[in-house]
C-alpha cells in the first residue's frame, strides 16, 4: 500500500512539474518569437488599403469590399446580416474557435469545456465577418497600403480559410451574430494554444507579404511590428 501511494505521488509530482515546464516554455516562446520580424521590408507604393483591427484580444483583417482583385460582396452577403445595409466599403475577417465564437458572446458566458476544447485542438472553427462603412486609425487599428499583387495573395489566404460545401460555396451559419453588421461562416482548421485567432491574422499578413511576427498567439505580437 505504501509503495502504491509513493508511486502515485511520484506520478503526480512529475505531472505537475511537466505542466509547469510546458507553461514556462510556452511563455518564453511567446515572448521571444513575436519579436522576430518577417517580411521586414514589404513592397512599397501599393494602392490597396487594408487594416489590422483589434478589440484588445482578437485581431481582424479588414479589406476593401470590392476592387479589381476581389468582390467580396458575391460571397459575404449583406442579406446574411441583420442590418442588410448595402453602403459598406470594407469587410473584416476573423478566424477562431467555433465554440468560442458562437457560444461565448461575453467572457461571462465562457464555459470550462469550451476553453479546454479550444486550447487543445478539440473544437472546430468559424470565420467571422463584419461590414464597415469606414474605420478610424488608432493604437488598435492600423492602416497598411499594399500592392494589388500582394493583396491577391492575401485574398487567396482568406478564401482558403472558409469551408466550402459541395457546390464550392462558403457556408453561412445562420442565426448567429454579435450585432447588426456581422455574420459567421464555417471555417477550416482547428484552434489551439499554438494556432489562435491572432496566429491566423499574423499568417494572413505573411501571406500578403506584409510585416508580421515569426509566430504569435496574441494581438500585441502583431501590432508590435507596426508601432
Amino acid at each position: 500500500m505504501v509503495k502504491k501511494l509513493k508511486s502515485i505521488l511520484r506520478f503526480t509530482m512529475r505531472f505537475i512539474v511537466g505542466i509547469i515546464l510546458f507553461v514556462v516554455v510556452y511563455l518564453v516562446s511567446v515572448f521571444v518569437l513575436y519579436r522576430i520580424p518577417v517580411n521586414r521590408h514589404p513592397a512599397q507604393g501599393g494602392d490597396v488599403p487594408i487594416y489590422i483591427n483589434s478589440n484588445g484580444v482578437h485581431t481582424d483583417i479588414v479589406v476593401p469590399l470590392k476592387n479589381d482583385v476581389k468582390d467580396w460582396g458575391k460571397d459575404i452577403l449583406f442579406t446574411h446580416t441583420t442590418a442588410k445595409d448595402t453602403t459598406a466599403k470594407f469587410v473584416a475577417f476573423g478566424w477562431g474557435d467555433k465554440g468560442f465564437y458562437l457560444d461565448t458572446p461575453e467572457w461571462s458566458d465562457l464555459k470550462a469545456s469550451t476553453a479546454l476544447k479550444a486550447a487543445f485542438y478539440l473544437g472546430t472553427s468559424a470565420m467571422h465577418t463584419r461590414f464597415y462603412k469606414s474605420l478610424t486609425e488608432d493604437v488598435e487599428c492600423k492602416k497598411i497600403m499594399i500592392t494589388k499583387a500582394d493583396y491577391a495573395d492575401l485574398v487567396a489566404y482568406i478564401e482558403d480559410s472558409f469551408q466550402l460545401n459541395e457546390a464550392k460555396k462558403i457556408q453561412w451559419i445562420s442565426g448567429h451574430s454579435y450585432g447588426k453588421y456581422d455574420a459567421f461562416y464555417e471555417g477550416k482548421g482547428r484552434y489551439s494554444l499554438f494556432y489562435t485567432c491572432n496566429t491566423w491574422a499574423n499568417q494572413a499578413l505573411k501571406a500578403g507579404h506584409q510585416k508580421a511576427a515569426l509566430w504569435t498567439p496574441y494581438d500585441k505580437g502583431i501590432f508590435y511590428h507596426y508601432e
